[in-house]
């Protein structure tokens, strides 16, 4: 549509196109009225890119424009329908009047000049001597025909061109963008044309009530705002998320889709789910339009569509009727009250809602511990705004630990997790039922004070809140293997990987666990999946090299180490490796490195390279060392298969017994 508003701009038109302009609700509703009726020319843009529907806004805006048309002989407004791939009159779902003029085709929008003519001569000015024009409608000539390929039901964007003026009503690109993406997709690939699936692939059967929500479109005009929409877009997935009976893939793997141009077909097998929804955002101060879209990921059939316009402060009560209006497109007896779980930690403060999306966004995007307090930043101005913020509590807990674990040093550890421990059991006290507040609780008792008797219970209530939840389960499951709990360690990352199985975290945890279990083998395969998921995750090369090393595959394990040997865990991985292959003057220049690099503060992996060195008497004064320093890495201690050497000394024994690790 811009391709085609371009051309007849620089033909000498003035274009009104409202990409930029159209947005939602009354105040809009009039502008664009008065904007069809001063046009003198429609082009309606005809693409199957989504469903059409028979009721919602722009079939009232269609309806207008038809009505403006009805008497173009006297009123000489004409109707000029244009498509812009292979739908057919027959395959699409637009107004009858649409079908009583020719169609021209101009595939993804190119405009010769001999379109751009026509156009000029329908509107030049007509002496009321002569007699208008025999037909409105634009020949459509052999160079702009396309063979035809597919018919599918279409949607269409009105482009209204006046005497001076052009008005384009943008579906396609305003309110439904992201069917161009995906489900157009699967429609033209699921056509005749498409290649057939290779003999023998398993026939996809998913889950039946599992869910991916795609990221939603931001249709505010600012990338800005891309916060907003992403934001929602995960307040939306963890409210789906919320409902026992729905399996919902976790955000990291549905965010993996963003910007990408996968046909529908290809995120249901990537992700395992049998629905997707999607939608767009748009945002005006403290008003949302949110378009929503519910598809059966194995068929394309559309299940479910709504535009809801809202006031910001309403974002709770418009999370929990997605919710329900997706429940019933599924079929899904709800035991509960929906409203009751997913309006639980939340706000009704625009301004503090907004800020927490901000924070969130700092927080999920951070490359490194040094951007961790712009997101502490924004969670303290969302909790200014709203003391009783549960779920910005409980993020900004979550920040305080992992930006104390990484930076802080001296006395501002303690301060540190002390104010991320207060935060957690404050959001707790505000909403009990709250998983993410368990969650930063544990999170902080086990890292940053070890105490993992209690923090071993709060990682068993969070599971109980939020069974479906993917950093739930990758929490507990990571804490149960550091407890030595294998068996539910690995079952519940397993289940992560299900449920957010493009996800580099999922499968880092699992193999981790896998690692401490002695099952090096399984141990590497997982680290290999995070490496390819992700080749340039550092820490991933240096795991997988402790797994081969745990196999006795020392050239593999060289290799996998020496990828990434600046990064920590090769250095640790290297210093082991080449002691065990003889290279001992190349084991210390590492250790050196590495001590030179990380000081006291990696005490806990001196200790495992001097353990594995035969070096039992260094290995324990380190991990004396790593014991006043209340080194975070201690929470391995129990299962770390580097420091078996020490498993039966009397002075790691006693260490062991200090920490008081769960049974």
């Amino acid at each position: 549509m811009q391709r085609i508003a371009e051309a007849l701009r620089a033909a000498g038109l003035e274009v009104w196109f409202d990409r930029e302009e159209l947005r939602g609700g009354d105040a809009w509703d009039r502008h664009i009225r008065e904007r069809i009726h001063d046009c003198q020319l429609f082009v309606p843009v005809i693409s199957a890119n989504t469903e059409a529907r028979d009721e919602g806004y722009f079939r009232r805006e269609w309806k207008l424009a038809v009505d403006r048309t009805h008497d173009m002989a006297e009123k000489r407004t004409f109707l000029v329908p244009v498509v812009i791939d292979n739908t057919t009159e027959r395959g699409a779902s637009v107004p009858d009047k649409f079908r009583e003029v020719q169609w021209t085709r101009l595939p993804t929008g190119d405009t010769p000049p001999a379109f751009v003519q026509r156009v000029q001569r329908l509107l030049a000015p007509h002496p009321s001597t002569t007699s208008p024009p025999a037909t409105n409608a634009l020949p459509t000539t052999p160079a702009l025909r396309e063979p035809l390929r597919t018919s599918w039901r279409s949607a269409t964007a009105l482009l209204g061109i006046g005497a001076v003026l052009v008005a384009a009503f943008a579906y396609l690109l305003v309110e439904r963008p992201w069917t161009s993406k995906h489900l157009a997709a699967h429609r033209m690939t699921s056509a005749a044309s498409a290649p057939a699936e290779p003999a023998g692939a398993p026939a996809f059967t998913p889950p039946p009530h599992s869910i991916a929500v795609l990221p939603f479109v931001n249709m505010s005009g600012d990338k800005e705002q891309e916060y907003f929409s992403d934001g929602l877009t995960e307040e939306l997935l963890n409210s789906l998320a919320r409902i026992n009976d729905l399996q919902v893939s976790a955000r990291t793997s549905s965010f993996y889709f963003k910007g990408e141009h996968a046909d529908l077909p290809t995120i249901a097998r990537k992700l395992n789910v049998a629905s997707v929804l999607e939608g767009s955002v748009r945002r005006s101060g403290h008003t949302i339009r949110v378009t929503a879209q519910l598809n059966n990921a194995v068929t394309g059939f559309h299940l479910w569509s709504e535009t809801y316009d809202r006031d910001l402060g309403d974002v709770l009560k418009l999370q929990t009727d997605i919710a329900n209006a997706v429940a019933s497109a599924l079929k899904i007896t709800l035991l509960s009250d929906v409203a009751t779980t997913i309006e639980l930690g939340g706000t009704h403060n625009p301004a503090a809602f907004d800020a927490y999306l901000r924070a969130s966004k700092a927080y999920q995007s951070r490359h490194e511990a040094k951007d961790i307090p712009s997101a502490i930043t924004a969670f303290t101005e969302a909790i200014r705004l709203d003391p009783r913020y549960a779920l910005a509590i409980a993020g900004r807990s979550n920040a305080l630990t992992a930006y104390t674990a990484d930076v802080a040093t001296g006395a501002a550890i303690r301060e540190g997790f002390e104010k991320a421990e207060g935060d957690a059991r404050r959001a707790i006290a505000l909403a009990p039922e709250l998983a993410e507040a368990h969650l930063a609780l544990a999170y902080v008792l086990s890292n940053g004070f070890l105490d993992f008797a209690q923090a071993r219970e709060e990682y068993e209530q969070a599971l109980a809140l939020a069974p479906g939840n993917a950093q739930v389960l990758r929490g507990s499951g990571h804490f149960a293997a550091y407890m030595g709990h294998f068996d539910a360690a690995i079952t519940a990352l397993r289940r992560a990987v299900v449920l957010d199985p493009l996800a580099r975290t999922s499968y880092t945890l699992l193999g981790r666990a896998l690692y401490a279990a002695r099952r090096y083998r399984e141990a590497a395969t997982a680290l290999a999946d995070v490496i390819a998921l992700s080749p340039e995750v550092k820490p991933a090369y240096g795991q997988r090299g402790l797994a081969f090393y745990g196999l006795g595959e020392l050239q593999s394990a060289r290799d996998s180490c020496e990828t990434q040997r600046d990064y920590w865990v090769s250095r640790q991985c290297l210093a082991v490796v080449y002691d065990k292959l003889g290279r001992h003057s190349d084991a210390e220049a590492e250790l050196k490195k590495y001590q030179a690099a990380e000081g006291d503060a990696a005490a806990y992996q001196y200790a495992t390279i001097y353990a594995q060195w035969g070096d039992q008497p260094k290995a324990l004064e380190w991990l004396d060392t790593a014991m006043r320093l209340r080194d975070p890495g201690l929470l391995n201690l129990k299962t770390d298969p580097l420091l078996d050497p020490l498993r039966t000394e009397p002075r790691f024994q006693a260490i062991e017994r200090t920490l008081k690790f769960a049974d």
